[in-house]
């Protein structure tokens, strides 16, 4: 089976897109870092991790994003269109989704594990045919955990009834890939299509 991220693998970079938002709503990406280190320190959590397991609404995000910042920007920040931004941000990837119908023909299996926010559902379903490339999806903020906690593998392979080794995973995240690559999984680590298009061929030979 082939279980492939999905910001980054099958959409164009993350980080690009980051950028880009953070641009248009004049928020610098050092005084972004600040506001989140900020409210992981008073909070002692992550809002975005919170957020991306479903424990924070993205409403309630916005507004402890926004405390922190206004301080750093000397105004507050509107950010309540960081989500449609980010996704008007994001193009898919045509070459990761060819490589998912070209291992489907072959009687491959495929599932997507994504780390995701819960309101953003419908735009990231919307980006690409979900349920024509996978027969299963997790979903980090559908069932309370992220990459790269091992739990959210474990129930990834439990959803799919398969062994860690029969099962290859894309993720363009290091750590995400080295926490697969613990239990079991074969891990590919995308960095650009060609390369990663190769190396599950080369695993699926």
């Amino acid at each position: 089976m082939v279980i492939s991220d999905f910001g980054g693998v099958l959409t164009t970079p993350l980080v690009e897109a980051f950028a880009s938002v953070q641009d248009r709503v004049g928020i610098p990406p050092k005084t972004f870092g600040e506001a989140m280190r900020s409210v992981a320190e008073s909070g002692g959590k992550n809002p975005l991790f919170e957020l991306e397991c479903g424990r924070i609404t993205e409403a309630e995000f916005q507004v402890e994003l926004a405390d922190a910042l206004e301080p750093l920007l000397g105004h507050r920040p509107v950010i309540e269109e960081f989500g449609h931004l980010l996704f008007e941000a994001l193009d898919p990837n045509v070459g990761m989704l060819d490589l998912i119908r070209e291992v489907r023909r072959d009687g491959i299996r495929a599932a997507l594990l994504t780390n995701n926010v819960k309101e953003w559902e419908p735009k990231w379903r919307s980006m690409l045919p979900v349920d024509e490339l996978f027969e299963t999806v997790i979903d980090s903020a559908f069932v309370g955990c992220r990459k790269p906690d091992p739990r959210i593998y474990q129930l990834t392979l439990e959803r799919v009834g398969l062994e860690p080794d029969q099962c290859i995973f894309i993720d363009d995240m290091q750590i995400n890939i080295d926490a697969a690559n613990e239990l079991g999984l074969h891990g590919v680590h995308f960095r650009e299509t060609a390369q990663a298009r190769a190396e599950v061929h080369a695993l699926l030979a």
